[in-house]
């Protein structure tokens, strides 16, 4: 997985109940645009991901 900072990485829920969560990157911690990464979700909180098999990296758009 790569990503850069103003990404979102997006997680699929397991189940219904687990949701799913979105994120934008706000550094990248690992070399060569790899885990981890250093996030912050809608709420505000930040922490640092190592994203799962059900995560995706959407790219940020020109527009941002």
């Amino acid at each position: 997985m790569r990503a850069t900072v103003g990404d979102q990485l997006h997680t699929h829920g397991v189940t219904s109940s687990k949701g799913e969560h979105e994120a934008e990157i706000i550094d990248v911690l690992g070399s060569d645009d790899g885990p981890p990464y250093m996030v912050r979700f809608a709420d505000g909180e930040e922490r640092v991901i190592y994203p799962g098999p059900r995560t995706v990296v959407l790219p940020r758009t020109p527009s941002d």
